[in-house]
């Protein structure tokens, strides 16, 4: 009886105290250098959406294309272009239509027209070249469908289409910053502005 005893309190005293030292000495797998987490690479930071300048530009920009847009019946920007997209992906779809907006619209309008176009044009393309390492996971077919979409819409309203997207900058500026930044998060409201969630 004594030497189970002995032998018992041996065996705990090891369980409890020799062994977790054993697990610590063992080496860590070593950690991929360089390479960011998907969830990272899909992710800017808030500050981009908080300098006061380029935001009153952006949303300046949009009020004016707005004036002199009358078709209240379509939108490029809002929930139809995460139709069957996870949410994981959300990022990387604002990332795709940033791009276009910027290839498409913004770069091509003339700068005597629309103030100060050119500079929400680098800022916007400056956000998406942050993001050049957000990729998309899982099934990409409804992602490229929606922003196929989007660009068909553009290109079917012609010169329309395309003050209506400088229209919804503002919606582009706040569904990029809700899709890729952490929170918190804002809901985005109809006429364009946007409130905190609580």
């Amino acid at each position: 009886l004594q030497n189970w005893m002995r032998c018992s309190l041996a065996w705990i005293f090891f369980c409890c105290c020799c062994l977790p030292l054993l697990l610590l000495a063992l080496p860590m797998p070593p950690k991929r250098a360089g390479v960011a987490p998907a969830s990272d690479s899909c992710r800017l930071r808030k500050i981009n959406f908080q300098q006061a300048y380029i935001r009153n530009r952006t949303y300046t920009l949009a009020k004016l294309a707005r004036l002199s847009d009358q078709d209240t019946d379509n939108r490029l920007i809002g929930q139809q272009l995460y139709i069957n997209v996870q949410e994981t992906n959300r990022c990387y779809v604002m990332k795709k239509v940033v791009k276009i907006i910027v290839d498409e619209v913004l770069l091509p309008a003339p700068k005597n027209y629309y103030p100060h176009i050119h500079e929400v044009a680098q800022f916007l393309a400056a956000l998406t070249t942050e993001l050049s390492g957000c990729k998309f996971s899982g099934h990409r077919e409804h992602i490229e469908r929606n922003l196929e979409q989007m660009r068909d819409k553009i290109k079917q309203l012609g010169q329309s289409g395309k003050n209506k997207a400088i229209g919804e900058l503002d919606l582009l500026f706040d569904y990029m910053e809700n899709a890729c930044t952490e929170a918190p998060k804002r809901t985005v409201t109809a006429k364009g502005g946007n409130k905190k969630k609580n």
